[in-house]
């Protein structure tokens, strides 16, 4: 039964979503905003809406390791597993400088985790803080995507909807699929995890993290079949600072979280390294498939590792 649990969590994260996003992106396009911020800012943020539900139903539910590991995975997973894949797909090529600001706030988001982690548990203060860094985050990229051109790079996108009503609709189901998804998940996974004596935290990082980056998955490869490389990785980039300040900060605020040492020691600073990585790569012309290869590897070791 928990096997059931967990692949129909699974189905309907993967399958929320891409509703979410579908809806999401038509909306977006009716208010005339740019490729870039799209994929930045609805793209990114609506396929973390799983890493959200999931996270918030670990919390309250009393297993943060969950909610902690999936948040950290999820973004190692992003990093390493999702521009690998999208990379061997077609190579990503991104102008040097379109995602500085972008990749700047990723890094610090990242950096920041250290010194809250080394208190021992992440608390509401702290949670509101993440938010409200999020929420200027939002405002600053809103208001400079005013200087790039209405609607470029748009015809590309995938999933837009025909008109605001089915946009919306689209939205309504997938969040209602999304909910589902993540608490059959959260229970699947705690279940096995205690059936074979494997820690929450390991469940977390892995299966739960990737789970939940199946929406980013799906929607970077699509990308990356369309030739859409700003929406390839500014999806992971956007997601990336979402999951940190916005999942973490909401989750925080809900309910507290302890943080194990071994989020200190181990998995955050790979998470910091993987950010690293990701930033200067896209300082070159572009991530070919050598790269993808070499990230895909990397990811194998870390799963290998974490155990």
């Amino acid at each position: 039964m928990e096997y059931l649990m967990l692949l129909g969590g699974l189905a309907g994260l993967f399958f929320g979503g891409e509703a979410l996003v579908r809806g999401s992106v038509g909306v977006a396009q009716r208010l005339s905003m740019s490729s870039l911020l799209i994929g930045l800012t609805v793209v990114g943020f609506g396929t973390s809406t799983p890493e959200l539900l999931v996270s918030v139903n670990a919390a309250l539910r009393g297993v943060p390791d969950i909610a902690l590991g999936n948040v950290i995975g999820s973004n190692i997973a992003n990093v390493l597993l999702i521009v690998g894949v999208s990379a061997l797909v077609w190579p990503i090529a991104v102008s040097g400088g379109t995602l500085k600001r972008d990749t700047a706030v990723m890094m610090a988001a990242a950096i920041i985790l250290v010194p809250v982690f080394a208190l021992g548990q992440l608390g509401r203060s702290t949670g509101v803080v993440l938010f409200a860094a999020l929420i200027t985050y939002l405002v600053v990229a809103y208001r400079q995507s005013r200087n790039v051109p209405a609607g470029q790079g748009n015809a590309g996108l995938p999933g837009a909807a025909p008109n605001v009503w089915v946009s919306l609709a689209w939205v309504l189901g997938g969040l209602i699929l999304l909910m589902f998804g993540a608490r059959f998940l959260v229970d699947g996974a705690v279940t096995i995890a205690r059936t074979f004596g494997m820690s929450e935290a390991f469940i977390g990082l892995t299966i739960v993290a990737v789970g939940t980056s199946l929406p980013e998955l799906a929607t970077s490869l699509i990308a990356a079949l369309r030739k859409q490389s700003e929406i390839a990785i500014g999806n992971i980039v956007g997601s990336n600072i979402f999951n940190i300040l916005g999942i973490l900060g909401l989750t925080a605020v809900v309910a507290p979280i302890p943080v194990a040492s071994r989020f200190l020691t181990f998995d955050l600073p790979i998470l910091i390294s993987v950010s690293l990585i990701l930033t200067l790569l896209l300082r070159r012309a572009v991530i070919g498939r050598g790269v993808g290869v070499v990230m895909l590897a990397a990811y194998g070791g870390y799963v290998w590792m974490a155990q």
